[in-house]
């Protein structure tokens, strides 16, 4: 008998004790936006991609089956970085007008992403392109991209408790990013030693106006000239219009003349500069592009293009009434740096 009961509660016991929940195997994803650009997100790797669906108020939810990892989430055309593994349950808020600086995470595994959020804006503190762009000899150049490759590494090291893929990848690409920082930065610093302020400009003749006239740098004398030089298949381009048409607007009536010089050409165009044409024609049409809109003839190969060595686009290039050179790298429309330039010009 006393064996018996000595069993009994053995069993008892046994029966009482918390059953061990199974670990999950789907990461919870939820959240809600604020002034959402789509009615759905996107996240995506190399060979994962995921669609859900932002309801009216702006919240979404949905499980996932994951490989471990850092994914870029998608609203519209706008992104941040997100980390998903399988057993956290992450929610996020978001005001899509500023993405980076609004993406918050609460919830178990939420800290890898908020530090991936962090990191994004030290990054963008840093590496402020406008900044650096300001930047004269390449000494100073390097001197500064070490400092911020200190910070940065310091960064990265701060928090043990962050995933070692984050901290590691981020180690492995910094160097590279720096470097095409230093590539692209120390390009522009050889390019305005090579046309300074006030030296002679490289000019343009006779070149395809949008309604078939011609039009050459030499026609333009006697006011600035702002060149945007551009493509219809160029993002970067396009993204800086509504800029470029809101600047257009405010100095119709100063000294300035502005210009966009397309290099759409054969090959971008099915092989064929008739097609070309036409597409560049469609899109100042279909944009209502303002100012001068005129065609490079060869495209990338024309003399204007090679003579100010443009290898990447847009490119703006400022030039002032007598034809020389004030900067062969100007401020984007979309930089206030612009107006301050304008202003400084007394344009």
């Amino acid at each position: 008998m006393k064996r018996t009961l000595i069993l009994l509660c053995a069993l008892s016991i046994f029966a009482c004790e918390k059953k061990e929940e199974a670990p999950k195997d789907y990461v919870t994803f939820s959240g809600k936006i604020t002034n959402p650009n789509s009615d759905s997100i996107v996240l995506r790797t190399r060979d994962y991609s995921k669609t859900i669906k932002v309801n009216a108020d702006g919240t979404f939810s949905d499980t996932l089956k994951v490989e471990t990892g850092i994914y870029n989430f998608y609203d519209g055309a706008e992104s941040t970085s997100v980390f998903l593994k399988n057993g956290y349950e992450i929610d996020m808020t978001l005001d899509a007008k500023m993405f980076d600086e609004t993406a918050k995470y609460t919830g178990k595994g939420s800290e890898h992403s908020n530090f991936l959020a962090t990191k994004a804006l030290k990054e963008e503190k840093l590496l402020d392109f406008e900044e650096l762009s300001t930047i004269e000899d390449m000494q100073t150049l390097e001197e500064r991209l070490a400092n911020i490759k200190t910070q940065l590494s310091e960064f990265y090291a701060s928090n043990k408790d962050i995933d070692t893929s984050i901290t590691n990848s981020a180690n492995k690409t910094l160097e590279p990013m720096l470097d095409s920082y230093k590539r692209y930065i120390g390009q522009a610093i050889a390019l305005k030693k090579e046309l300074p302020k006030g030296a002679e400009s490289p000019t343009f003749e006779d070149y395809e106006n949008y309604d078939g006239t011609k039009t050459s740098l030499e026609d333009l004398k006697g006011k600035y000239v702002y060149i945007d030089v551009w493509a219809t298949w160029c993002g970067p381009c396009k993204a800086e219009i509504p800029a470029l048409k809101a600047i257009e607007e405010e100095y119709h009536d100063k000294n300035i003349q502005f210009v966009s010089m397309s290099i759409d050409d054969d090959r971008t165009h099915g092989g064929s500069w008739d097609q070309a044409r036409e597409d560049w024609k469609a899109m100042v049409k279909d944009k209502e592009l303002g100012g001068i809109q005129i065609f490079a003839p060869k495209g990338w190969q024309s003399e204007f293009v090679q003579n100010y060595k443009i290898n990447g686009i847009p490119r703006f290039i400022l030039i002032d009434p007598d034809g020389n050179v004030v900067t062969p790298d100007a401020p984007r429309p979309s930089s206030e740096k612009l107006k301050e330039l304008f202003t400084e010009l007394n344009i």
